[in-house]
């Protein structure tokens, strides 16, 4: 039996090792490109915060810790770097319990396509004789049979740590399947003594295993569409994420704009078109869709909503996505008459190279088809509110206050959008500026993904536009300390209509008539009394200010956006709001 002397001893002699698993996975994380650790520990950290005072000692390039005080404020803000970089970041929680907190964000990343490295302790595997081995109560209560199946079926790999030899492959195999299209988050678990162990059998860097390239589209496919679409009389485009990059941003506006095809932006989670496109037909399908004869559904889960609209019975529809089957969806039932897969900027270019001196182009035809959609382009643009013309009475709806916004933060800022704004009175035209909540629709992530954005753009103002609901989700204490913590200073608006707008829309769809509609459907969704939000933001080192007049409006946001951008403060502005 093993003294307590050799046990001291051993662990003094593991203490001193030069190299151990924690050491080895975090250098790999750096290897892979991340620059960000999002950490909300617990008693299973201690070898991770050993291994990162380690290589502050050796100069190591290790990706740099950031203590963030709510799981999915850390997830959320994981999710804020990538879709403003690119460049997936990693988030370490504390076992079972921390797992949990973080299923409602990585929820969101799942139906956003976005890589995450997702890491969580486990309680140790052993229970006496071993560097890190079971020394709390709570290390026998937090062990589980599955931790891994808390959220298998929302991340695309998930493994545990067995050897400490395995903690660079670990990293890179989860680096390698979260970039591998589409992309997504994993999920690894690191037993606390197996993080400790000394590294003891030598294995050649594992470095950054590149993954696979989005697949290509078959010629015969954009052979196809191109015909389609020269021969089509009423193209239509309906698109939720086009514009994720800038290369297919730019691929739908030359698309659209040379072939008159015009583009709505259903639900959309990023801009996919400019304000000021000639094709901009706004953000419902509506008459587009019913005269339609060619529907192409570009990066689109749910193209439209067949209980309420439906393309004419002979029109064609052509599904294009990285996944354009969204496979991970159980049921999903929209017609298909042709599937692409490939990125959008890929294959909008093959389409648009095969319709170059296509025999069926009528270019009259697609002039006059050009004409008629300007002018409706143009129709809708002329119907956006302006900040000089403010709402009649005392009430400040969402669409001026949208408008509002537009004018205070200018065309440069990035907005963080969790439901509240409308983008048809709050016009963008730059790719890269605009990102929407998830099709999961996992309130809280807004204000941590802007978090998340400022870190990775400190120079950029970072708007986070919110309801009242989505941002008590937020856990607002966490998220503004993260701010003053980590010198992240955004600005938040709140569009405060102390409601579920969710909770109360449904209710008044289905029951307009019902009973719950008597008291206009606040029945479960009522939030009110509405607490001072602007206060907690003070709690922080922040400035909050409160509107509830319109004649206050544009004069409060000003002067956020001066405290944000001029004192480098966060701000809060708390809109009270009658929607």
């Amino acid at each position: 039996m093993t003294t307590l002397i050799e046990q001291k001893q051993t662990t003094e002699a593991l203490e001193q090792h030069d190299e151990s698993a924690s050491d080895q996975f975090l250098r790999q994380l750096s290897a892979c490109g991340v620059d960000y650790f999002f950490a909300n520990g617990g008693t299973d950290f201690p070898p991770i915060a050993e291994a990162f005072a380690r290589a502050a000692e050796r100069g190591t390039a290790v990706p740099r810790p950031m203590v963030i005080p709510h799981e999915n404020v850390a997830v959320s803000m994981a999710h804020g770097v990538y879709m403003t970089t690119g460049r997936p970041q990693a988030v370490m929680v504390h076992v079972n319990v921390g797992t949990a907190n973080t299923v409602n964000a990585v929820l969101n990343a799942s139906r956003d396509e976005t890589p995450v490295l997702l890491f969580a302790g486990r309680s140790p595997y052993s229970e006496t004789g071993r560097h890190g081995t079971r020394t709390r109560y709570i290390h026998w209560a937090q062990e589980m049979f599955d931790q891994g199946g808390m959220l298998r079926e929302a991340v695309k790999w998930d493994y545990e740590l067995h050897l400490p030899e395995q903690a660079a492959d670990l990293v890179a195999r989860a680096y390698q399947v979260a970039m591998t299209s589409p992309r997504g988050p994993v999920y690894a678990t690191l037993p606390r003594d197996v993080l400790a162990d000394p590294i003891r059998v030598s294995r050649p860097d594992s470095g950054r295993r590149p993954a696979p390239a989005v697949p290509y589209p078959q010629p015969d496919d954009i052979r196809r569409l191109a015909d389609w679409i020269a021969t089509a009389e009423r193209p239509l485009i309906i698109t939720q994420g086009a514009g994720r990059t800038r290369a297919g941003f730019d691929a739908l506006a030359r698309l659209a704009e040379r072939f008159a095809i015009p583009v709505v932006s259903f639900h959309p989670r990023f801009l996919n078109i400019a304000a000021d496109h000639p094709m901009n037909l706004g953000f419902q399908p509506g008459e587009l869709l019913a005269r339609a004869d060619l529907v192409i559904a570009l990066e689109a889960d749910v193209p439209w909503i067949p209980n309420l609209e439906s393309p004419p019975e002979g029109c064609r529809v052509v599904q294009i996505g990285e996944d354009p089957s969204f496979t991970r969806y159980p049921m999903r039932s929209f017609p298909t008459d042709l599937s692409i897969t490939g990125d959008t900027a890929t294959v909008l270019d093959a389409v648009e190279r095969r319709l170059t001196g296509h025999d069926a182009l009528d270019e009259g035809r697609i002039a006059a088809r050009g004409a008629v959609l300007r002018t409706q382009s143009r129709a809708l643009a002329a119907k956006r509110l302006t900040p000089d013309a403010p709402p009649p009475g005392d009430a400040i709806g969402p669409e001026w206050l949208s408008a509002c916004i537009a004018e205070a933060v200018g065309p440069d800022a990035l907005i963080v959008n969790e439901y509240p704004l409308r983008l048809e009175h709050c016009p963008q035209t730059t790719s890269g500026r605009y990102f929407g909540l998830s099709a999961a629709g996992g309130l809280g992530w807004g204000l941590g993904a802007a978090l998340g954005a400022k870190l990775a753009n400190p120079d950029r103002l970072v708007v986070a536009t919110l309801g009242d609901g989505a941002y008590m989700f937020a856990n607002p204490t966490a998220s503004h300390w993260v701010a003053e913590a980590h010198d992240l200073p955004v600005l938040t608006i709140i569009f405060n209509n102390q409601l579920y707008g969710a909770v109360r829309n449904a209710t008044m769809a289905m029951y307009k008539t019902g009973v719950a509609a008597r008291d206009g459907g606040r029945m479960l969704a009522d939030l009110s009394p509405a607490p001072a939000y602007e206060k907690l933001v003070e709690a922080s080192g922040g400035a909050g200010f409160r509107v509830e007049r319109p004649e206050d409006l544009r004069e409060t946001l000003r002067r956020a956006v001066a405290v944000v951008t001029g004192e480098r403060r966060q701000a809060l502005v708390n809109v009270l709001c009658d929607y």
